[in-house]
């Protein structure tokens, strides 16, 4: 820690910062369901996320090893590089959030990363084949996988459950999806921390390499580790609510059996890229799952034109967070200067964000289901009395009094001015 220079603090702070956007904007992966369908309410499912996401750090370190060694060259790396990459990452991540679309956080970490290494040092910087094989090739497969597997499920679940015919049973069957719901969530929240809190973890073992406080292959210390945590258990607990508000109801209606069904596959695919080093989008895995759930229903649809929007934007990841990251490295290549010029345009470019969202706000009561009359309340309207007769009369004058009240004008006689 001694040998932590002023510009590697920036940088380990910055992507801390990067880690909280992460954490916000991810929540909806795995609480946008749940929250939808009534199984927890906003503020405990998000509570219980941010725990859960805080575990899942401590869980493994594959994917941080991909990152701090797999997908730019170590050797002559600058660290004025991360902090440009985690510029873009984190700017891609706050205009997204904006707007509610879920795109992937990792994405635009990858993005920032490999346009300021080629900014910096040429595509030589670059390793191709890591990019393809556990980069673009998991992004493609992640969505699809978890799409169809949760297709499979919730087809599966209505034809189990079809034979159901006792009201009795069927809510119990509908209170046994909704807590399966709730162990299903905390399952895709230990996956998420287990998957993207690592991604940070990387990042900063990364610099801390370019810095020659770490020895190239180096896992992650456990300082790191400990502070990327608690960073995305952090920004996990604020909510990022615009982005629940589209995955859990703006992209197709759910219903418990659905939820349960594509938060399972979600975490599945999720759980198994995470120990095999695949650092893929648990925003893409968690998305396709909803998609083939809402497909999975008879009846069910999926709004394309939301979908439309989130394909989009999973497309330009990669290269808007790219061309910003490459942008901010050219800055810091002038030197001192650049440095602070890049970061007071972070600054300004995030309170700008912010200052926007504030326009339109949308908070925890803007994602909650409407709840249902309470058991009091349906038992006293069922057994009030009808109205009496008398009461019935007595309405009826005092409704006719404000109208008898009004004096027509005699039609004889001239209006007054």
């Amino acid at each position: 820690m001694e040998h932590i220079t002023l510009l590697l603090a920036i940088v380990i702070v910055t992507a801390l910062v990067f880690d909280f956007t992460n954490g916000f904007h991810d929540t909806a992966n795995a609480m946008a369901t749940t929250i939808s369908t009534g199984a927890l309410r906003p503020k405990t499912a998000v509570a219980m996320s941010a725990v859960l996401n805080l575990v899942g750090a401590f869980l493994s370190v594959e994917v941080a090893r991909t990152i701090s060694g797999g997908i730019v060259n170590e050797d002559g790396l600058r660290t004025e590089v991360i902090f440009a990459a985690l510029v873009g990452a984190i700017l891609w991540n706050l205009l997204t959030w904006l707007v509610g679309l879920p795109s992937s956080s990792s994405h635009a970490l990858f993005g920032g990363l490999i346009g300021a290494a080629v900014m910096s040092a040429g595509w030589s910087s670059v390793n191709g084949g890591t990019v393809v094989t556990k980069v673009l090739l998991p992004a493609i497969a992640a969505p699809v996988v978890a799409g169809l597997a949760a297709l499979l499920a919730t087809r599966l679940t209505y034809r189990i459950g079809g034979k159901i015919r006792d009201e009795a049973q069927e809510r119990a069957t509908a209170k046994g999806y909704r807590a399966g719901q709730i162990a299903s969530a905390g399952l895709v929240s230990l996956a998420h921390g287990t998957n993207d809190a690592q991604k940070t973890m990387g990042i900063i073992t990364l610099a801390l390499v370019t810095g020659g406080v770490l020895s190239p292959g180096s896992n992650p210390p456990v300082w790191v580790i400990v502070s990327a945590g608690l960073a995305i258990a952090l920004g996990t607990y604020l909510g990022g609510w615009r982005i629940i508000r589209t995955m859990g109801s703006g992209l197709t209606d759910l219903r418990p059996p659905q939820g349960f069904a594509a938060q399972t596959s979600a975490a599945t695919v999720i759980l198994a890229s995470s120990h095999l080093g695949f650092s893929l989008s648990t925003t893409q895995s968690c998305s396709g799952a909803v998609m083939g759930a809402g497909l999975g229903r008879q009846g069910g649809v999926v709004r394309w034109s939301t979908a439309t929007r989130m394909f989009v934007a999973w497309g330009l990841t990669l290269p808007a967070a790219g061309l910003v990251g490459a942008g901010a490295e050219l800055l810091t290549k002038q030197g001192t200067w650049g440095v602070i010029v890049v970061a007071a345009l972070l600054v300004l470019g995030s309170g700008s964000i912010w200052l926007l969202s504030r326009r339109k706000p949308v908070g925890h009561d803007d994602v909650a289901p409407a709840e249902p009359a309470g058991v009091v309340t349906t038992a006293i309207a069922a057994v009030s009395p009808p109205p009496t007769a008398a009461q019935v009369s007595a309405a009826t004058v005092m409704a006719a009094v404000p109208a008898a009240s009004v004096t027509p004008q005699d039609p004889a006689q001239p209006a007054t001015v």
